[in-house]
């Protein structure tokens, strides 16, 4: 049996390829690789244990083996060797160890009866098989015997004896007739268990003279029969009633013992009239819920699946009007061996320990052996790398020679188990599996994989380095796989180059160069746009691209995620779509798809089409309704529809849609039919059988469709058997132990006839068992009980009616319910990558204890301390799903220099099975997030007290704090800088000799051993003298200087609106001047390099004006355009405006010097300099 080999965690030397590259595990390798590998055989196929095979047919017995060298087999008949050379009916298949035995030349099967065993050898160990039992079915004849006829009074009860041949397999009994009918049971009449027909009472109807009993041989395929037997029934009035007597089991009890795993059947069978009813309980204790079911009426309990639970006393009871009696029933549960632990296979490397361990159960106890290559450990050559303790062989220091294959075999008197594993012992240099100088292309952010294929024995260590002398490559820019593999999570321009991957054991050193290109992104830089486009004109679409120059775009245009319609008005250009004579089906969302041979992009837009204003000369409408149907031409099947077309309304009619109406199924409700040309005013229509049918017709031409025609006369076709079965049949179980079937029910014209039900089939898959069907009507879902949780079941579903069935539906496969996951994965591996980021492995489970549909593994993982605090918190869960059947996965999000657990589970449809035991892991320093707090107090002359708050997150050890500060002056520009080193365990700092009256800007953070942290900073003023400080707090508090500022905002506030009320009355001011010096204006431009307006020149000297001097007394401005602008109404030329809206310099005699531009300090103003700006 092929089975995955166990791993000792503590070996960090096995073998990479220990999960990956032995054969055994059924991975595929390079050819040229196996060819060099040694391995120790593995039986890979055999016959079963009890083998019977049909007398008429060559006997085949299995035994397939596979290993390094090819291993050579031999066989063993009853414990001594089969010489098949002399044997000219025997032969072995050639490059197998499969016996093929020639009886349908002259060989006969009861000649080969015996226990046969397969050995598959090479120079590394020898694995055997089972032992193979084989004997030949047995079909015999009935004896020949003369039947007297049974004469029965009413009432009474009756056995008819079947008493079948023995044959091998036992043959499956049933009653018929001389018809071949089944011979109908109820609770009065049944077959037992033995085969024999039980009468609990018999009845005049039960008079007949062809009771026959048959066996059928399902190994031979042969059915042998029973002489018919007679039975008479008398009638004697009155009929007495009798009260209960059981026909089998006699007495009062009697014992049963059953196998564990195996199918307990308790039988009762009582006679009485009435009729007695048999009731079934377990003394002591419930019937096993989910796995009890009753048959042959209640006479039969059936137990799946037992355990040594199930063992204990079961009474049968029967009852009836008159009374009731009862049977008690002892049943004891034993057990053939089961595994606990079965032996896995063990590579290891010279010089290494390991293993195998065998363990398993049964009742009685199994007794546990071992062999060494199919000879027993006790006999076997002595290996000192060896040791046996019961059920374990622990192996220490092995050598190349302790290569074998070793058999464990559990045994009690119910059975036995055989399993082989093999210890395989290698010395390998490093190999590298990927090819020289590939080559990865990789899009620019997006991340690069880089592949070291390799194996070796010891495991040999990967390094990555870059270029041809490059340093080792090491940082959380590079995520370094178990399989060699380089990631970089987002690839740049500077990754691209020359990597060398080297791989090194003790026996040698390997490299190999691959090479990576970064290639820019592909994009569409010009878009498809929404258009609205006439019916009949003409649309573009554009696509414009960019992308990297070594690449080769292709780009493609779907219409609705479909390809374009094979129409030549499509024109596909270099970068857009036109279309030609656009019509109404044009209309959708037309996609640019751009795929080059690394990436894909694409964008869409959508295409309306509106109709074309119409000529108005014309009017076109929709069609009339047709009118006059007629059916013509009735068959069971079809009939004839004619009809006369309506007006066309100036648009020619391009097709008629049919529709019927099912009067008798679904009233009131038109279906669609068919359509036809609008040439077409007949045709054939098909029909189902049992429908009532009414037809209309609706023509339609391009502005739409017409008002439906009046309806056919009615014509209802004639019954038939159904012509389709349920579609969507599905099987899926909702608990673990049953199996629902689902299908869509047929609607009502599709039942062909009246009395519509379904034939519900199951049988298991892979399993020789009968179809159970049952019939059910008025439901689309059937519920089986009792089933084995999630095994493979095949189901179909028949319709029929009262005139028969439906064709033999198709069989779908579905599965019995999921129950939730047994085991958890094991051997839980965590690697921490960095800080914050680990990965974590496991090994998947077996799918056999998944116990339904695998849907992946959840890792469950939390913080349980901060190994800088030493705390416990809170402990909140973080849940990570990884899809499918992988076995490893990343924990982002972690923090540093903490303590966490994690376990991991699997999932299936039904949810999570157990925890995996929990996986403690650290993750190292980091650096810590910034001081909490920094707070600047106690301000003197010439020193700040500076107080702070630890790390919320240290991420580590402390190892000090670093403050750097620097004066600021007045124009924000940054004084010389100095740092102080501070101890990690102080919290405050008095800083001397400073400048008074001076802003300080101070940055402040912590370190650990990793590294600073982020900083926070804080800005504080040293205060100049007391006195000063006292003035300018009393100034800004005094009850005079807040007045002042009031009285002085109401002041502007009235200038601004005078302005604005002069400004608005055109009377006013000396327009006419103005006009006449309009016909010879001297304007200067405005200044390009301060943005203000140029002095206007005196009309007499031309001279330009001093910058600041005044207008003339009357207010004349020499200015022919802009009378809207302020600067016209000003006392001075260089009026400008403040961001509030008022005026500077405006209402002043003289012009006051302006106040230096970016000096604006980070400080609020103080009272005094805000009283300055306005004296």
């Amino acid at each position: 049996m092929v089975r995955k080999m166990s791993i000792p965690t503590s070996k960090t030397s096995l073998l990479l390829f220990l999960c990956q590259i032995i054969s055994a595990l059924d991975v595929p390798l390079d050819s040229k690789l196996l060819e060099e590998l040694s391995q120790p055989p593995t039986i890979t196929q055999q016959s079963p244990k009890d083998y019977i095979v049909d007398p008429r047919e060559n006997i085949v017995i299995q035994c397939e083996a596979k290993g390094k060298p090819p291993p050579s087999f031999s066989w063993t008949r009853n414990g001594t060797h089969f010489d098949i050379d002399k044997d000219a009916q025997v032969t072995m298949k050639p490059n197998s160890g499969t016996l093929v035995i020639n009886i349908m030349n002259g060989g006969k099967a009861e000649a080969y009866e015996g226990v046969y065993q397969c050995t598959a050898r090479n120079e590394r160990g020898a694995a055997i098989s089972n032992n193979i039992v084989i004997r030949p079915s047995r079909s015999p004849l009935w004896t020949k015997e003369k039947l007297e006829p049974n004469h029965v009074r009413e009432g009474d009860s009756l056995v008819l004896h079947c008493r079948p041949p023995v044959g091998l397999p036992p043959p499956i009994i049933f009653w018929m007739d001389n018809a071949f009918q089944r011979l109908p049971q109820s609770e009065r009449v049944s077959q037992g268990l033995n085969g024999d027909l039980y009468f609990s009472n018999v009845q005049p109807e039960d008079t007949r003279e062809d009771y026959i009993c048959y066996a059928r041989f399902n190994h031979t395929q042969t059915i042998q029969q029973k002489q018919p037997i007679s039975v008479k029934v008398f009638s004697t009035k009155p009929v007495t009633e009798r009260q209960p007597v059981l026909l089998t089991p006699t007495g009062s009890t009697s014992t049963k013992v059953e196998l564990r795993g195996n199918v307990l059947l308790l039988e009762c069978i009582a006679a009485g009239l009435p009729t007695p009813v048999i009731r079934w309980i377990k003394e002591g204790g419930e019937l096993p819920a989910n796995r009890t079911f009753f048959e042959n009426f209640k006479k039969t309990l059936k137990i799946i699946d037992v355990s040594e639970a199930d063992s204990g006393n079961y009474k049968c009871i029967a009852r009836n009007t008159l009374g009731s009696v009862h049977h008690v029933i002892s049943v004891t549960v034993k057990a053939a061996p089961y595994w606990i632990t079965a032996p896995r296979n063990l590579v290891l490397s010279p010089g290494e320990d390991g293993t195998l361990i065998c363990r398993a159960n049964g009742n009685p106890k199994p007794s546990i052996s071992w062999l060494a290559n199919g000879v027993p450990i006790a006999i076997a050559p002595e290996d000192p790398s060896r040791k046996v303790d019961g059920d374990t062989i622990i192996f220490s220091h092995v050598q190349e020679r302790s290569s074998a294959v070793y058999q464990c075999n559990a045994s009690n008197e119910y059975g036995y188990l055989l399993a082989n594993a093999f210890v395989n012992v290698l010395a390998e240099p490093p190999r590298i599996l990927t090819p020289a100088n590939k080559l990865y292309q990789v899009i620019a952010d997006r991340p690069a994989l880089l592949d070291c294929a390799y194996f070796g024995s010891p495991k040999p260590e990967i390094e990555w380095f870059k270029g041809v002398k490059g340093s080792i490559l090491r940082g959380n820019e590079y995520v370094f796989h178990d399989n060699g593999t380089l990631e970089i999570p987002v690839a740049q321009k500077n990754n691209a180059g020359t990597y060398t991957c080297v791989a090194r054991n003790e026996l040698g050193k390997i490299q190999n160069e691959v090479h990576l290109e970064i290639k820019d992104p592909t994009m569409i830089i010009k878009q498809p746009e929404y258009k609205v486009i006439q019916r009949y004109g003409q649309v573009s679409f554009e696509c414009i691209i960019k992308h990297d120059s070594t690449l080769l775009p292709t780009v493609t245009w779907l219409k609705d995620n479909d390809e374009l319609p094979d129409d030549e008005r499509f024109l596909v250009g270099k970068d857009n779509l036109t279309i030609m004579n656009v019509t109404d089906k044009d209309d959708g969302t037309y996609t640019c798809i751009v795929n080059t041979t690394l990436d894909s992009v694409s964008a869409s837009a959508v295409l309306t089409v509106v109709a074309a204003p119409p000529t108005p000369a014309i009017i076109y409408a929709r069609p009339n309704p047709p009118f006059d149907l007629e059916l013509t031409g009735q068959l069971e099947r079809s009939v004839d529809l004619s009809w006369i077309p309506g007006d066309e309304n100036n648009s020619p009619i391009t097709n008629f849609v049919i529709e019927y109406e099912d009067a008798l199924h679904e009233p009131g409700v038109w279906h669609y039919q068919t359509e036809v040309p609008g040439t077409q005013t007949t045709v054939q229509l098909k029909l189902s059988p049992y429908v009532n049918y009414s037809f209309r017709v609706i023509a339609v031409n391009r502005i739409g469709r017409s008002q439906p025609s009046e309806p056919s006369e009615q014509y209802l076709t004639k019954s038939a058997s159904p012509d389709e079965n349920p579609a969507n049949v599905q099987g899926i179980g909702s608990e673990p132990d049953n199996l629902v079937i689902t299908w869509e029910p047929l609607k009502g014209f599709q039942s062909n006839g009246p009395g519509l039900q379904y034939k519900v089939s199951w049988r298991q898959k892979d399993v020789d068992d009968e179809w159970t069907s049952v019939i059910v009507a008025n439901v689309s879902k059937y519920i089986v009980s009792g089933t084995p949780t999630f095994v493979p079941y095949e189901v179909k579903v028949q319709a029929l009616n009262d005139l028969g069935y439906a064709p033999e539906p198709s069989e779908v496969i579905g599965h019995s319910g999921e129950d939730l996951p047994m085991v958890a994965p094991g051997n839980v591996q965590v690697h921490v990558i960095n800080s914050t980021l680990a990965k974590v492995h496991w090994d998947p489970v077996p799918l056999k204890t998944v116990r339904g549909h695998l849907q992946g593994y959840k890792v469950y993982y939390w913080k349980v301390q901060s190994l800088s605090r030493r705390s416990r918190r809170h402990v909140e869960k973080n849940i990570l799903t990884f899809r499918g059947n992988k076995t490893f996965g990343m924990l982002p999000g972690l923090e540093p220099y903490s303590s966490y657990k994690l376990n991991v589970r699997v999932v299936n449809g039904k949810g999570e099975g157990p925890a995996s035991s929990d996986k403690v892991f650290k993750t190292p320093e980091g650096v810590p997030s910034s001081p909490s707090f920094l707070k600047i107090t106690n301000p003197t002359l010439d020193s700040l007290t500076l107080e702070w708050g630890s790390p919320t997150h240290p991420n580590g050890v402390l190892t000090s704090y670093t403050l750097k500060f620097q004066p600021i002056n007045n124009t924000h520009e940054l004084g010389p800088l100095v740092e102080i080193r501070i101890p990690a365990n102080e919290s405050s700092l008095i800083l001397k000799n400073l400048n008074y009256s001076t802003r300080y800007k101070f940055y402040f953070n912590a370190q650990t051993s990793v590294g600073s942290g982020s900083q926070i900073t804080e800005e504080a003023v040293t205060i100049m003298d007391e006195a000063m400080a006292s003035r300018q707090v009393d100034i800004a508090t005094q009850g005079w200087f807040i007045g002042l500022m009031c009285a002085v905002a109401l002041l502007i506030l009235i200038l601004l609106i005078v302005c604005f009320i002069r400004r608005n009355k055109g009377g006013k001011y000396p327009v006419k001047e103005k006009e006449d010096a309009h016909a010879d204006p001297e304007i200067q431009p405005m200044k390009e390099d301060d943005g203000t307006f140029g002095e206007y020149s005196d009309a007499e000297d031309h001279k330009p004006l001093k910058k600041g001097s005044r207008t003339p007394s009357d207010r004349t401005v020499k200015k022919e355009d802009s009378d809207d602008s302020l600067v016209d109404y000003g006392e001075g030329v260089n009026g400008q405006f403040n961001e509030d809206g008022s005026f500077i310099g405006q209402y002043s005699g003289k012009k006051e010097k302006e106040p230096a531009e970016g000096n604006e300090s980070s400080e609020a103003p103080s009272p005094v300099n805000a009283m300055n700006s306005f004296v």
